[in-house]
């Protein structure tokens, strides 16, 4: 990148004037005047400019500064003097093609474009917040925590009636100032409570997590009551049995005793609740997501936010960008005339004669500028670089296709050695080259649009390399046959033709179009920005598992279409709509110029291409199919991108994906997952990942709520009925570590299908439990049920074992409840086998070879189980079980196996009483934290709306106050005006999550936490002499000076926080 210098720029204020219009700065235009100037392009702005100020040198004198020049734009400007100066504006808009930039036709140039040729100088308009870019991150609402923080150290510093301070702070040689009006008490809070709200985005919860913490806060308070009434009714039947029954008083020796008894009914009452609250469900979220992502790292998926992952499995539309996602943003030959052939792809060198091979790469090599070329890629697995014109780039593309190289033949003709050039422009639309032949003749070599250069061309090569003559009649016959179709798909055809003069016959070169005339076609090519190779297959599975693509791109409504048909987004025969931006804009806001979610309603769905769309567009599009509560489920939106211009719909997104290698990093640092190989099918990747932390958190659900359902059961009934749970405390907590963390660890760790792409993305108000897995849940837990209790009531009767109900405080471990207990962690184990199928598939063992952590899990499991039992003794209230026993308890686990294939030839239909469960958490059910958050985000919406007149009158009214408080506090202006705060990152920018893109009031960036920390005592304290008085300025009425003795400011210089002297200052 060139480095930018700015020149001096000096202000020449008058007091008085800055008095009345603080908001002017020194300056002969308002911020809010340039930043609307900023926003036009070509003809518009030209037009803008003349009305206003006349030419583009009015406007310099305006503003009174030099301009700047460089490579890499760091600031927005307006072109006052250029060179053949062409812009690469895709980073920004998204237009692929370089943008020819001239004072008197388009001079509007932005920060963050590429110089990609010639020079120019340039005046600067806005930069940093008020900048292009600037207002970008804007849009991203980056820096919102930051805010957050330094409100709260406003807070504690608030008094009753506290001053505002002010501080100068001289930035490289400008100063900077700003005033605030005075906050009293209750104003302050006000106003510190309203710039909360703004800045801080407002964080929702993933569409997972919502339901999970909803279905978590039903099953605890489910388990709540069930614990209290196990306590309740255990305390009630033995005070009454003891008591009143048994006749018995209370006897001060005996209270140890009947303490112990009332220990361990609490105790069981505990163990009900312990077993009943799935604690084990944040763990299996955690680990499936942790899992997942480091297993998509592999997939070439980045994930930055955790909950990215599992959103990504219920996208139910992608919005992607064009170029540089769906294409490789590098213009490229795909077809091709040659010979009398049209070829399709790039041709083999063996199917060319050498004449026409030899031809095609001296006319490429050396009619195109010399700086551009081929380089190497920089990363591995990148594309080569493209080094200046897209258009010589992709026909030296084209050279290197047909294993041919281009840099010998520039070495053996040099660019001194050019006879004549003939350069480009648009008049002519076409370029020619004449170099001298060894035999003292000349060649000349054009290239240029197909439709200007064949009209010039009387002769053309055939399959042999041998001229034939080319009338018009042939002419007409290759646009219908070979032009046209190609146009049609999208390409741009260029004509590349030579011709030869004899040294006796040195035409006059001055007369261009003699000399570029009866020329040779030698070839024509098609070029395009080609789609990349595995997009169609990646939207085509997108398409079958429900997930809608749209195509949103700055490039020309034309292009996008063909781009998009080649895509597989938009079908022949369906019913689709493709919009540029002014049509989408007109189509979605009423009359005065306000978006309506009715509109965008009908426009969204059909909705599969928009074109010629502004950041804003893209924004408005993400943002209002995420709001839309039309159809049957809302929508779940992820937008992929990676340029500047992509990033605040990546922010607004659920999930925004960035590209890895051809990526901005305002791209990155907006998105949620950054694909590393920028490459479409990593999305679908993405998409199985998503899902399949779903169906892993789902499987996980459904064995813990069987095990739960199970345990409560019988410990709540055993109680109940026989004064004691079957399952003892230590047997529940290790069926809960069986259950939670291992069952976590096995389940959440299954890899995923490309099954999981056949079917619809569940949504947002889709149930977390499905009635097939509360089929599978209810029914499993009636076969533990019954197994369980026959074993409690009749079990020692058919192992001829004694009974162990009813048993003494402290009576050793008995067979009969260890039998219980087996057979419970053994149905569980085969149990947890029939959990790997959540949608009704009958074959559970379908890829469990693929798990070696299940397998490990379970086996693992059943190896302590053995060791518990046989040896675990009192402390786990086992007693050693025969051969016998532990086969009639692994025979009763297998039946699990067989009652899953019972209850899967259930259909699911039939049982219409059972019950969904864990619903995302309805409209209706918001608690008044987030409603309150509703409203705000919904106040926002409106401000973006009127935001024009709401920021005028927020404007005037700011601009009053702060003349009335210079009036007031002149005489000590230190004390009475607060100190202005200074950011030194464009990542730091105030911000909201909402529509700030024309908000004109910006402050003066504010101090990062580091500063103001350190100036607080310097502030309180009487500010120290400065050598250059810049800190006394206003007190002591000295004039600044910036360079030589001219003053830059007066003695109550200020820039109020609408002035343009922002734009400039930053930049200094």
């Amino acid at each position: 990148m060139g480095d930018v210098a700015n020149s001096s720029i000096e202000f020449h204020p008058k007091p008085q004037q800055q008095r009345e219009a603080p908001h002017a700065g020194g300056f002969g235009c308002t911020l809010a005047e340039l930043r609307s100037l900023m926003e036009l392009r070509g003809a518009e702005a030209l037009q803008k400019v003349q009305e206003t100020y006349g030419d583009v040198g009015g406007l310099c004198r305006r503003l009174k500064t030099s301009p700047t020049e460089g490579d890499l734009l760091p600031a927005d400007g307006v072109l006052i003097q250029g060179n053949d100066l062409k812009i690469d504006e895709s980073s920004l808009t998204g237009e692929s093609d370089h943008v020819r930039k001239s004072a008197d036709k388009d001079p509007m140039l932005l920060s963050g474009t590429h110089v990609m040729e010639g020079s120019g100088r340039m005046v600067v308009t806005a930069v940093g917040v008020n900048s292009q870019t600037g207002i970008i991150f804007t849009l991203l609402g980056a820096g919102g925590e930051e805010e957050e923080k330094k409100d709260k150290k406003g807070k504690q510093q608030d008094g009753a009636m506290e001053s505002s301070q002010t501080k100068a702070k001289k930035q490289d040689g400008a100063v900077a100032m700003e005033m605030q009006p005075l906050k009293s008490a209750e104003g302050g809070e006000m106003e510190e409570r309203e710039r909360k709200k703004a800045n801080v985005p407002k964080k929702e919860k993933s569409v997972l997590q919502g339901k999970l913490t909803k279905l978590a806060v039903q099953i605890g308070k489910a388990g709540l009551v069930m614990s209290a009434i196990t306590v309740i009714i255990l305390v009630l039947y033995f005070v009454i049995e003891t008591f009143v029954v048994d006749g018995r008083a209370w006897l001060a020796e005996c209270t140890p005793v009947y303490v112990q008894y009332f220990v361990k009914f609490f105790i069981i009452g505990v163990t009900v609740l312990v077993v009943a609250v799935p604690e084990g469900l944040p763990l299996a979220v955690t680990i499936s997501l942790a899992y997942s992502v480091k297993k998509m790292m592999r997939d070439n998926n980045l994930v930055r936010h955790l909950d990215a992952c599992e959103t990504m499995g219920n996208a139910t539309a992608i919005c992607s960008d064009k170029t540089g996602t769906l294409t490789t943003n590098r213009m490229t030959v795909v077809q091709s005339y040659l010979g009398d052939t049209h070829y399709k792809e790039v041709p083999a060198p063996s199917a060319l004669t050498p004449k026409i091979l030899d031809l095609l790469v001296h006319a490429i090599s050396i009619n195109s500028a010399y700086t551009t070329k081929i380089l190497p890629p920089e990363k591995e697995g990148a594309l080569p670089r493209q080094v200046g014109n897209k258009t010589e780039c992709a026909l030296l593309g084209f050279v290197l296709d047909l294993k041919q190289d281009f840099q010998p033949v520039r070495e053996q003709i040099p660019e001194d050695k050019l006879y004549k050039v003939y350069t480009f422009n648009s008049v002519r639309k076409s370029m020619s080259t004449v170099i001298r032949m060894p035999d003292s003749g000349f060649r000349l070599f054009s290239k240029g649009a197909s439709e200007i250069l064949l009209k010039k061309c009387t002769n053309i090569l055939n399959s042999n390399g041998e001229l034939r003559s080319f009338r018009p009649r042939d002419r007409d016959d290759m646009v219908k046959k070979i032009i046209e179709p190609m146009a049609c798909d999208g390409l741009r055809t260029i004509c590349i033709a030579y011709r030869d003069f004899s040294a006796a016959q040195e035409p006059d070169w001055d007369n261009e179009n003699e000399v570029v005339g009866d020329l040779t076609c030698i070839a024509v090519v098609g070029i395009e920005d080609p789609v990349r190779p595995e997009v169609p297959e990646a939207i085509r599975k997108c398409q079958r598992a429900g997930i809608t693509v749209r195509m949103v791109t700055g490039d020309n409504i034309n292009t996008a279409r063909a781009i998009a048909a080649k895509c597989g987004i938009i079908q022949p025969g369906e019913d689709f709509l493709c919009l540029e931006g002014k049509e989408f804009n007109r189509r979605i806001r009423n009359e005065k110029g306000e978006i309506e979610q009715e509109r965008l309603d009908k426009v969204w769905p059909k909705l599969r291409v928009l074109a010629r769309s502004s950041p804003t567009d893209k924004h408005t599009l993400v943002k209002g199919i995420i709001d839309s509560s039309t159809g049957e489920q809302r929508q779940v939106v992820a937008v992929t991108g990676d340029g500047t211009n992509d990033g605040p719909a990546l922010k607004k997104a659920d999930v925004g994906f960035a590209m890895g290698i051809a990526g901005t990093d305002v791209a990155k640092e907006a998105s949620d997952i950054i694909l590393t190989d920028d490459n479409f099918t990593s999305i679908v990747k993405a998409v199985m990942w998503g899902r399949n932390v779903y169906d892993s958190i789902s499987k996980f659900l459904q064995f813990q709520l069987t095990v739960n359902v199970v345990a409560v059961i019988v410990a709540f009934t055993g109680a109940c009925i026989t004064q004691d749970s079957p399952l003892k405390a230590v047997q529940m907590l290790w069926v809960n570590l069986i259950m939670d963390t291992f069952a976590s660890l096995a389940l959440a760790t299954e890899p995923p299908t490309e099954s999981l792409l056949l079917r619809k993305p569940y949504g947002r108000d889709k149930p977390l439990i499905s009635r097939t897995m509360m089929k599978n849940i209810l029914g499993h837990a009636v076969y533990q049920l019954t197994i369980i209790f026959t074993l409690l009531f009749v079990g020692e009767l058919f192992f001829d074992i004694d009974s162990g109900r009813n048993a003494p405080l402290h009576s050793p471990p008995s067979e009969h409840y260890t039998i219980i207990f087996n057979t419970f962690v053994m149905m569980q184990l085969f149990n947890e086998i029939n959990a790997r199928k959540i949608h009704g598939e009958r074959n559970v063992f379908h890829g469990i070879f693929g798990n070696p952590i299940f397998c490990t899990i379970v086996l693992g499991t059943f190896a302590i189980q053995i060791v518990i039992v046989q040896f675990g003794g009192k402390p786990f209230s086992c007693s050693p079980l025969s051969t016998e026993q532990w086969l009639w308890c692994l025979f009763v686990g297998v039946g699990e196996l067989v009652w899953g294939q019972v209850i899967a030839t259930i259909p699911t239909s039939q049982l219409k009483c059972l019950k969904e469960a864990g619903h995302g958490p309805g409209k209706d059910e918001m608690t008044d934290e987030e409603l309150a958050e509703g409203e705000e985000e919904i106040d926002h919406a409106e401000r973006e709306l009127r935001r024009g007149q709401i920021l005028w009158f927020r404007g005037l009214n700011r601009i009053q106050t702060q003349i009335r408080v210079v009036k007031a506090f002149r005489s000590s202006l230190y004390e009475g005006l607060e100190k202005p705060e200074s950011k030194t990152s464009i990542h730091n920018f105030m911000a909201t999550p909402e529509f700030l893109i024309n908000d004109y009031t910006h402050n003066i960036p504010l101090i990062d936490d580091t500063d103001v920390d350190e100036n607080e005592e310097r502030l309180r304290a009487p500010p120290p002499p400065s050598p250059n008085q810049n800190n006394n300025a206003i007190d002591s009425g000295v004039y600044l000076t910036t360079r030589g003795t001219k003053s830059a400011t007066s003695s109550v210089f200020s820039s109020g926080p609408a002035s343009p002297l922002h734009s400039v200052e930053t930049s200094l």
